[in-house]
């Protein structure tokens, strides 16, 4: 039997389709045709036509990525994932401003790097845009962008102890990912929020070369080469956080991992094709 649950969004209107075509030939009573109505009905709206250069397995894993971080926690109602838009570098997709576990493929706008929206027509765009904007202005190589509030990296962005790479999977995170002050940009009195350019611009300047900044009292914002790799940074951000407690915890020193076990190469097409069957988009 068919779930209808675990066939992606942007697939399942052509799904409904071909079952009513194939229910027509073999004669689908008045009660299954109406049925198969409602669920149509129930479908998100079609693709922008705005995006119909753009390759529709890009959009899936834009809306794979918010899942899956919503799924292993590193998202909750909050944060968000951007892609930069592979037909303009001058531009990033985002989803409007929803929980990351609802989003769906209509929800694409597209911004241009002072995080303007291009074709928003009235919905919700997210306040803090302007991270992924201003990393995108100064990091040519990134192509992707997360922002969480990952809970296990909070304590590392107000302690004095850097969140540095403690296993193979955090290897990225080095001798220690850089902490952003807020106050020191926006001075004592902010709303915590990266909610203009400014405030994006110091924070990217903050991350530097590096795959992630910790922003103290907030989260994190992680970036990478593509959306893959992106993903994969920000939830082995959480879990070498957690890792890192328990060995502090432990007590003694610990032994991080070096500059050669730092500069190891990483295979992410293993566990996202999981995370991608763990929220049934693959």
């Amino acid at each position: 039997m068919v779930q209808i649950s675990k066939v992606p969004v942007i697939c399942r209107r052509a799904f409904y389709a071909d079952l009513a075509t194939a229910g027509a030939a073999v004669g689908m009573g008045s009660t299954d045709a109406a049925i198969l109505a409602q669920l149509q009905a129930a479908e998100p709206a079609p693709l922008d036509p705005d995006y119909a250069d753009l390759d529709p397995e890009l959009i899936v894993d834009l809306v794979a990525a918010n899942h899956i971080l919503a799924h292993n926690g590193v998202l909750d109602s909050f944060g968000h994932v951007s892609i930069r838009d592979p037909r303009n570098p001058h531009r990033y997709l985002q989803m409007q401003a929803i929980a990351p576990r609802d989003v769906t493929a209509s929800d694409l706008i597209t911004f241009d790097l002072d995080s303007n929206a291009i074709n928003a027509r009235g919905r919700p765009v997210y306040r803090e845009r302007f991270i992924h904007g201003e990393i995108y202005k100064v990091r040519p190589d990134v192509n992707a962008v997360v922002h969480s509030h990952s809970p296990g990296v909070i304590p590392f962005g107000v302690t004095e102890q850097p969140l540095r790479a403690i296993f193979h999977n955090g290897h990225f995170l080095g001798e220690g990912a850089p902490v952003w002050e807020i106050r020191k940009a926006a001075g004592e009195k902010n709303g915590m929020l990266v909610n203009t350019g400014e405030l994006g611009q110091s924070l990217a300047q903050t991350l530097g070369s590096g795959s992630v900044v910790l922003m103290r009292g907030h989260g994190d914002a992680v970036a990478g080469p593509d959306l893959k790799t992106t993903v994969f940074r920000a939830i082995y951000t959480e879990v070498n956080a957690r890792l890192q407690m328990q060995a502090v915890a432990l007590g003694g020193p610990i032994n991080f991992l070096n500059r050669y076990e730092q500069a190891k190469s990483q295979n992410v097409d293993r566990p996202w094709d999981m995370w991608r069957k763990q929220v049934a988009a693959g």
